[in-house]
């Protein structure tokens, strides 16, 4: 068995069509900003007015900086640490003969490759299907995400126990990268089978469940009140002063 001709080509085509997909996503984006305006840190709607600041030169400014910063990294490593995030093995020459013994995905490709790996047999589905069957839903499931959390409070500033579960979940994708880079025996077997368990888990029972039992703190009642509480709490008093 190996990949000729039809497979390349249907790799090629899905990725030339690929940013076209994105191109149309972030119109539908911009639809909905439009429609029903940007979220907030605190997940509470818009009472009036005064919850709500004009784009310009508030948002110009403050994407304007994160633009910068983001260059400023960017153009770092381009110019020069080009290499620091790929593996040797991609400076091997190509040999049509001999499969590096271990070449692995991008770093950002590491935890779904991870999972692709870590599926055993399941009856009577091979461990190749389900792998790849847990790779691809484990990225489907983002799509489902705002009906898996069944929570009413958007914002995790109020639910602490979700705050746990975040970083929980923080470290589970950092542990199947860890898994991904290395090779697929001894104990990252069984780190990966249980850290792949945990992060379908996380997605399927922790967070409908987490909505349903878990008590949120109390909201504050508009963005504005909560911004002055802020303000107030941050406020250093004056020494000699009133």
């Amino acid at each position: 068995m190996a990949v000729d001709n039809p497979t390349l080509v249907r790799f090629y085509s899905l990725h030339y069509l690929l940013p076209f997909v994105i191109v149309a996503v972030v119109f539908l984006h911009l639809i909905a900003l439009h429609q029903h305006g940007s979220n907030n840190p605190l997940g509470i709607d818009k009472k009036g007015p005064q919850d709500s600041i004009p784009f310009h030169p508030y948002y110009t400014i403050k994407d304007l900086f994160g633009l910068c910063v983001f260059l400023l990294v960017y153009a770092a490593c381009v110019f020069y640490i080009p290499n620091s995030f790929t593996a040797f093995e991609n400076f091997t020459p190509a040999d049509p003969m001999q499969t590096p013994p271990h070449i692995v995905p991008e770093w950002y490709f590491l935890p779904f490759y991870a999972m692709l790996r870590s599926v055993p047999d399941i009856l009577f589905i091979p461990a190749k299907l389900a792998g790849v069957t847990a790779m691809f839903g484990s990225i489907f499931l983002l799509f489902l995400l705002p009906w898996l959390d069944t929570s009413p409070v958007r914002s995790a500033r109020f639910r602490p126990i979700y705050n746990w579960v975040f970083w929980l979940l923080v470290v589970d994708s950092v542990v199947l990268g860890w898994v991904g880079a290395n090779p697929p025996e001894g104990k990252f077997i069984v780190i990966g089978r249980l850290a792949t368990l945990y992060y379908l888990v996380h997605f399927l029972v922790v967070l409908p469940l987490l909505g349903k039992f878990e008590r949120p703190l109390p909201l504050p009642p508009s963005i504005s009140e909560a911004g002055l509480r802020e303000a107030q709490r941050r406020a250093v008093p004056v020494a000699g002063g009133s």
